[in-house]
């Protein structure tokens, strides 16, 4: 297989973990061990993988032949943990000689694409904080609330995203629609804890998954991807912060502080 054909396959296959939340070292091994498939006892081989939190280069150099170097800027990153086991077991059945490269090109191609629709990425950004109600003592009352909160995220979220809207100003407004939409239930039922259906609405904004990841990339000595981890959650966490601040803060204007004895 030619040395440029290896180089995208290994780069396809480093942008679809990153892009999925994985730590910039995984990524790097990842890429590492498929470029050195390149290699062979009679055509020696030198390989490099720089990943970093928005871009993967990578180089295959070998005596007396062309230098092949691709670099592949990554813009959007989520969470998607089943991708990265996906890339994970297919790299290793490619290295092992059980994958052709071919099958491995179809295979990462397809996991490239959408994995949920819309639909079902909606039904679990509504259950997801009807699920964490519980945990922080709410009853049955606040679970229900908290589900219909999960509806006006999962619409602000949408929309925010056909739109193309910033990641910084829709975290903003998911956070400020969470906290309106409580305060208004909060008007209608009395009784209903407000603090825990806030609290569940945001927690499908909250980047744990960046600061575990942020601490591991940093004890494995990247600290670049992990500094920048950092400072993408903490500006995160900032607009998940500001947005219900100025939420609360708008209804109360509104309403005179209606909903908030």
């Amino acid at each position: 297989m030619e040395d440029k054909s290896i180089v995208n396959m290994a780069v396809l296959a480093g942008e679809i973990m990153l892009r999925s939340g994985a730590e910039t070292y995984r990524v790097e091994d990842t890429i590492k061990h498929i470029l050195d498939t390149a290699g062979s006892e009679d055509r020696k081989v030198k390989t490099e993988a720089l990943v970093l939190l928005t871009g993967i280069i990578v180089t295959i150099e070998s005596p007396g032949e062309e230098t092949v170097t691709v670099m592949r800027r990554v813009h959007d990153r989520g969470t998607n943990m089943h991708r990265i086991v996906e890339v994970n077991e297919i790299s290793r059945r490619y290295c092992a000689g059980e994958l052709s490269a071919e099958e491995t090109q179809t295979r990462l191609n397809q996991i490239r694409g959408k994995q949920y629709t819309v639909g079902i990425y909606n039904l679990a950004t509504v259950l997801v904080p009807a699920g964490f109600a519980p945990l922080f003592g709410g009853s049955l009352r606040e679970i229900l609330a908290s589900a219909a909160v999960g509806v006006v995220l999962a619409l602000l979220m949408t929309i925010g995203k056909r739109v193309r809207i910033s990641s910084f100003i829709l975290n903003m407004l998911c956070s400020a629609g969470i906290a309106v939409a409580a305060l208004l239930l909060r008007m209608c039922i009395p009784q209903l804890n407000m603090d825990t259906v806030i609290i569940s609405g945001i927690m499908p904004l909250v980047p744990g998954v960046a600061i575990t990841n942020a601490i591991r990339d940093t004890l494995r000595g990247d600290y670049i991807s992990g500094g920048a981890r950092v400072l993408e959650a903490f500006v995160t966490a900032a607009a998940i912060a500001i947005g219900a601040g100025v939420g609360i803060a708008l209804f109360s204007s509104l309403f005179q502080g209606g909903g908030l004895q």
